[in-house]
């Protein structure tokens, strides 16, 4: 099937979430960098693409695409014919995909993203919503933990875009200072995708991602400044 996929994505767990899956599928595209420190998100040009002002967004020839969810299931609803990260429309098996999809979307993906703010970017340190938002992801690593316990994936031991969406950003659960260790169904998990050789490509895209290492580096430093910070909680 001819297509013309153009990937807007900067190197994070949601843009990781499009290129994983467009790895996956083998599919030809052209991924474009978008500086988000520089806020080339909230261009007018990028507006048209997305309206959030957002990435990652996908342009297919004349379809826009965006929000990673969407993106997802764009690429396995229109090229996924093999169902090889995904399930029939209809199935059993596909509304539980959804299911863990949207666990993602809408409360894993966000609370870690709280998380990260709190811990990393905030211009005040507030012990409370650190304390408060990791103690929700703990909850939620929690119910993975119960799913993974009895299956190698969230899908009927097969491994689909749930898996990606929701890997993205545990893969990253160090930032937290999380460790995984005590989540050894979901460490297994993690290890097991990190493995895959469409992951480990998708993770550098663009190609001016951060290695894994500038990225313990510069959250180490951001962490660190927060760390300095007196507790805004107490004033």
């Amino acid at each position: 099937m001819a297509h013309n996929l153009t990937l807007y994505t900067s190197g994070t767990t949601n843009g990781w979430k499009a290129s994983i899956t467009l790895e996956e599928l083998g599919l030809a595209y052209h991924a474009q960098a978008i500086d988000i420190f520089k806020n080339v998100q909230k261009e007018s040009w990028f507006l048209e693409i997305n309206p959030n002002g957002k990435i990652p967004a996908l342009k297919d020839g004349d379809q826009r695409v965006f929000e990673s969810g969407a993106i997802m299931l764009y690429l396995v609803d229109r090229y996924d014919k093999d169902n090889t990260i995904s399930y029939p429309h209809g199935c059993n098996e596909y509304y539980e995909m959804l299911s863990w999809l949207m666990f993602h979307v809408s409360g894993l993906g966000p609370m870690q993203g709280q998380v990260n703010h709190f811990r990393c970017f905030a211009s005040v340190r507030s012990d409370y919503a650190i304390d408060r938002c990791t103690d929700e992801i703990k909850r939620l690593y929690s119910v993975l933990e119960s799913r993974l316990s009895s299956h190698d994936y969230l899908v009927g031991n097969k491994y689909t875009i749930a898996d990606i969406a929701n890997f993205c950003v545990v893969r990253v659960a160090w930032i937290l200072e999380l460790n995984l260790d005590e989540f050894p169904a979901v460490k297994r998990w993690v290890d097991r995708i990190e493995a895959r050789e469409a992951v480990k490509i998708g993770v550098m895209v663009p190609a001016s991602a951060m290695s894994t290492d500038k990225l313990v580096e510069m959250f180490g430093a951001m962490k660190a400044k927060i760390d300095s910070m007196q507790n805004s909680d107490k004033h």
